[in-house]
């Protein structure tokens, strides 16, 4: 038997894959990739087929090409990133495999699409409207209120999603985010299909204040486990809302916790999902309610797998294995959750990497269990809204909340990136 993994190449997701990789040995599969310009998933995989991912049926034509001429059935489908949904989607009902349905995969990329099906739920959530010029922006300033956040209509890595906080703001922002917003999505698989449906429109909501947090859920026959949820404790406020630091466990009180385990399993069922793994945002506003950000059909990015991993024992990738390949998943926690957190760091504006400082000391911290760079002295580096991926990320544990806290801020003034 084959595990075939649609993947869109990214270091962040290296320990994905290395896990993919130990889970096809375990069950005696092969592990089959399919990625644009692979480079170090050759060392990973026993067949790595290179193939242009953000297109769907070039991406299915390769799968048959791919089924035909192995000796073995694929047994399974899976993709860890946003980019590789709808086409995950493609191959798994080309094979008769468990994934969710193409017409969720689209709908949960279309952002649009989610906040409609979400509306038709009753389902907690800001406003929002579609503008496709500055004068319809301005129209939907006046009933959805300031501030506002402008967005991409199809995931765009969190890419160009500002905050504008009254007209001469949303003048002023409203023509550049709308370029990035379609300027960045070109090679994404769905770009064709929403430029015919939306022409040139951008997603405009209401700016939800509050703590934000993201919950990791695993669906085995349509039924909802949550099995971790991070607090992002620094304000979230903008103008950009890149992810910083992540924690868990969750310190907010069970019964708002309750509310976010129903608005998950809601959410899930108004999309379409019932199977796989998802992440879903929220922001929890000062009375306790939870109002649903958005929604995902695949597991958090970055070191969301690590950080489960080491604070409930629970191994997501295996569990999204298992699932895709009609097995029942291990999600049984250890009994108290080890307080681990995330550091996503960013240089302070673009610009040339000319050091980078407190790696050293980082890495000998006995709490520091993984700390990963994906640039170098002399790399070019970008930062938000144009940056999609951290520069950087640093994992660790602690013995409480607090201490976690304090280790984060420890952290993050000691790693730098400094510039030319």
């Amino acid at each position: 038997m084959s595990v075939l993994l649609l993947h869109k190449s990214n270091e962040s997701r290296r320990r994905h894959l290395e896990r993919a990789a130990a889970y096809a040995r375990e069950k005696r599969e092969r592990l089959l990739v399919l990625s644009n310009n692979p480079t170090w998933e050759h060392e990973l995989a026993d067949v790595v087929v290179s193939v242009n991912t953000s297109d769907i049926p070039a991406t299915v034509g390769a799968v048959r090409d791919l089924a035909a001429s192995e000796s073995e059935p694929i047994r399974a489908v899976a993709a860890f990133r946003e980019h590789s949904v709808p086409a995950a989607a493609a191959v798994a009902a080309e094979l008769g495999l468990p994934f969710v349905s193409e017409q969720a995969a689209q709908t949960v990329r279309d952002k649009y699409a989610m906040r409609e099906a979400l509306d038709a739920e009753n389902i907690p959530q800001p406003g929002y409207g579609l503008a496709r010029t500055i004068e319809e922006a301005m129209e939907q300033a006046a009933r959805i209120g300031f501030p506002m956040v402008l967005k991409p209509l199809i995931d765009n890595d969190s890419m160009y999603v500002r905050r504008v906080d009254d007209r001469d703001e949303l003048v002023e922002h409203f023509a550049g985010i709308q370029r990035g917003a379609w300027g960045g999505s070109a090679s994404d698989p769905l770009y064709a299909w929403a430029v015919e449906k939306y022409e040139d429109a951008i997603l405009l909501e209401e700016y939800l204040p509050g703590t934000e947090i993201s919950v990791e859920s695993m669906l085995c026959d349509g039924k909802t486990n949550v099995v971790a949820v991070h607090d992002k404790p620094l304000p979230m406020e903008g103008p950009y809302f890149a992810d910083v630091c992540f924690t868990t466990p969750s310190r907010f009180p069970e019964d708002v916790l309750r509310r976010v385990h129903e608005l998950t399993a809601a959410a899930h069922r108004a999309i379409g999902i019932d199977t796989g793994a998802t992440h879903t945002a929220f922001r929890i506003q000062e009375d306790g309610t939870p109002k649903i950000v958005e929604t995902a059909a695949r597991l958090g990015g970055g070191p969301v797998y690590q950080s489960i991993l080491l604070s409930t024992g629970v191994d997501m990738v295996s569990a999204v294995l298992d699932v895709a390949s009609g097995r029942a998943p291990d999600l049984s926690a250890q009994p108290v959750p080890t307080p681990t957190g995330f550091y996503l760091f960013f240089a302070e504006r673009a610009g040339k990497v000319s050091a980078l400082t407190g790696v050293r000391d980082a890495e000998r911290s006995p709490h520091v269990h993984e700390l990963a760079l994906f640039c170098e002295v002399g790399s070019a580096v970008d930062v938000p809204p144009r940056a999609w991926q951290p520069h950087g990320h640093v994992v660790f544990t602690a013995d409480s909340g607090d201490e976690l806290r304090r280790r984060f801020y420890g952290l993050a003034s000691s790693i730098q990136i400094e510039l030319e």
